[in-house]
């Protein structure tokens, strides 16, 4: 896990560099559709839900965008039509993932693929590969390069060659952003924290919800995920002064109501970690720690927020003494609760 956050820069490089021809054609046929469908399970329907913003915003497919989870909706619908498409997301190439793409195929959809270097989906019209296939269990460079890879398909869509060229300063602003904190202290710091929250909203509810997955599957501490209206709407009531509370508040709508929950949490006497832009001395005096992000346009931030979520869970998980590639399969218990599980 920690060789492939810092193989994130050099991997989101080359996310456009293998992808031309896939990207122009899958954009193509995206801008003839009725709807577009993102689908996926885990790290990937987080993925799907940024998706979702950017070919909504970047994209100008409007209301047409929906990120849905993908096993809920071959099971329950609504079933995809003829004149809409799909795009199925799945580092490894997952069941769920490729039933998806046999219902949509099946019913006469467009079929897009986001997967790791070679994995195939069997069905898919148009194939976006990401980063080579990570040998920790916790997926990290496969989600950010998805992201990426989400990012550079919206901008083909609406042809927003700006965007492009914003993305490709991406790279560079990540390996900025791995450098400029000593993660090994504040996660050796915070590893004794009872529960962790994540709060963030807009483009950003899906990099809560990703920092929580990642906190709970390397260092299987509980780990819940809101957007700033729904954590104040009854969840805060939960919260205690020996809980962590993660604020991702870059500049955009959300960051206001956000600021709001850091001022509840610090009231109640929990750790506050904000992420948030440099210059931001409101954010910054709101909480016990601040993570500097670069500055870039909201709909990007997702893959740049999501690096400090994924450091937080590595060094926290060192720090409590687990190992953060195992997903907890060194577990005697949890190894044969996942050998009974079908493959």
């Amino acid at each position: 896990m920690h060789d492939a956050i810092y193989a994130q820069p050099g991997a989101l490089r080359l996310v456009e560099r293998g992808n031309e021809a896939a990207l122009s054609a899958a954009a193509t046929a995206l801008r003839g559709v009725n709807r577009v469908w993102l689908a996926g399970v885990g790290s990937s329907w987080h993925a799907a839900l940024v998706g979702e913003h950017l070919l909504a915003g970047l994209g100008k497919l409007g209301a047409k965008a929906r990120a849905v989870v993908a096993s809920e909706w071959t099971a329950y619908g609504p079933a995809p039509e003829a004149g809409e498409a799909l795009v199925a997301l799945s580092h490894r190439g997952s069941r769920v993932a490729a039933d998806a793409v046999t219902l949509a195929a099946g019913r006469g959809a467009v079929t897009v693929g986001v997967t790791g270097k070679g994995v195939t989906l069997a069905g898919v019209t148009h194939a976006l590969h990401t980063a080579d296939v990570e040998t920790s269990g916790a997926h990290t460079v496969g989600y950010t390069a998805a992201l990426a890879a989400l990012a550079l398909l919206a901008a083909e869509v609406s042809g927003a060659d700006a965007a492009r060229r914003a993305l490709g300063a991406i790279p560079d602003l990540l390996a900025f952003l791995l450098g400029q904190e000593s993660w090994d202290d504040l996660g050796a710091r915070l590893a004794g924290r009872r529960r962790f929250w994540f709060v963030g909203g807009g483009p950003n509810a899906a990099t809560a919800r990703e920092g929580a997955l990642k906190l709970s599957e390397t260092a299987w501490l509980p780990a819940v995920a809101f957007e700033p209206e729904s954590f104040l709407h009854g969840p805060s009531a939960a919260l205690e002064a020996d809980d962590a509370l993660v604020l991702i508040a870059p500049p955009g709508p959300a960051r206001a109501r956000a600021l709001d929950v850091a001022r509840a949490a610090r009231a109640i006497g929990a750790e506050v970690l904000m992420l948030a832009r440099e210059d931001d001395r409101e954010a910054a005096g709101l909480a016990g720690e601040t993570i500097a992000l670069p500055e870039v346009d909201e709909a990007f931030s997702p893959i740049l927020a999501v690096v400090p979520l994924q450091l937080l869970a590595y060094h926290v998980a060192v720090a409590r003494g687990r190992n953060p590639d195992l997903l907890r399969a060194d577990d005697p218990a949890h190894a044969r609760a996942r050998a009974a599980l079908p493959s």
